[in-house]
């Protein structure tokens, strides 16, 4: 039945809204290696995601049920998001840099230096009204050529960074960060969200009008054994974040984990799409697998 613990960890009351849509799992494909960067395009009712290891971005087709490639070589993309003009951001691993992919299918290079060196391994994305972009960049991409190329990183720590919508400029928006993966605009742009996959925290960020950050004060911290990777927002600003073995994670706005949603794999990323905005895509290792839900998500995520 709905919200059977078969699939829902209901931790605090709150999270007992979230539990009433399908009560089990659908596989939408398993041919990956490590799937990762789902992104709903609702013009299209399509989704794309990354297959690193396999270097290529695969779509999946709404309304056939169909899978194609959508591109190959790829440059080990990881995370994927859309800009205001509804083009493509993809973070490029094994390409160390940031990508814009124009409507005639023409790639864009954003971001590929800062202060003259390469970046890391870019890793998400999230892209605020005005056009300003801002990237996460750890070494994910460079320990090995599983998702890259193995590399020493010329910058020699893991960053996030802010690209000018002006002046295409690269510059350092927050450090002092392990290993930064996901990140995330609050939906009023007031606030960035980060996760530190290796320090197992979730870091909150206050934006400046001019882009700059400040802050960082920790938002939520995983339970032991447990590494956050990809986060999302939900419309009542719950936050979910892809936990890698320990499935889904929900906090609700103050801080609170609430709730688990089981997966059978390792869960690298999360995205909300569909036609309401309430289908959950996960990419979990080797499968993409989908979960109609009772919440629904924030626009462009």
């Amino acid at each position: 039945m709905p919200g059977s613990d078969s699939l829902y960890e209901t931790l605090d009351d709150r999270f007992r809204p979230c539990t009433n849509g399908d009560s089990r799992l659908e596989i939408l494909y398993d041919g990956c290696r490590w799937a990762e960067g789902p992104l709903y395009l609702p013009a299209w009712r399509q989704l794309i995601w990354s297959d690193i290891p396999n270097d290529r971005l695969l779509r999946w087709d709404e309304a056939t049920g169909t899978v194609g490639v959508f591109r190959t070589p790829a440059g080990n993309t990881n995370g994927n998001t859309v800009d205001g003009q509804g083009r493509l951001v993809s973070c490029e691993q094994g390409n160390r840099r940031v990508t814009r992919t124009e409507p005639d299918g023409t790639v864009t290079v954003l971001a590929e230096r800062y202060q003259g060196k390469c970046l890391n391994s870019p890793n998400d994305s999230a892209v605020r009204s005005d056009g300003t972009i801002w990237f996460s960049d750890p070494d994910f991409g460079i320990l090995s050529d599983y998702e890259g190329h193995r590399a020493e990183s010329e910058i020699g720590a893991c960053h996030v960074y802010r690209i000018d919508p002006a002046t295409g400029d690269v510059s350092l928006a927050a450090d002092g960060l392990d290993g930064p993966n996901g990140v995330i605009l609050s939906s009023d742009e007031q606030r960035l969200y980060v996760s530190d996959s290796r320090a197992a925290r979730i870091h909150e960020y206050d934006i400046h009008a001019d882009g700059t950050l400040s802050g960082g004060k920790v938002f939520a911290e995983a339970r032991e054994g447990v590494h956050f990777d990809n986060i999302r927002f939900d419309d009542e600003g719950r936050l979910w974040a892809a936990a890698l073995a320990d499935g889904i994670h929900c906090y609700d706005p103050d801080g609170t984990l609430i709730g688990r949603i089981r997966v059978p794999e390792p869960v690298a990323n999360v995205t909300f799409g569909g036609p309401k905005g309430n289908r959950m895509f996960i990419a979990a290792t080797t499968s993409l697998y989908s979960l109609v839900m009772s919440v629904t998500g924030t626009p462009r995520v």
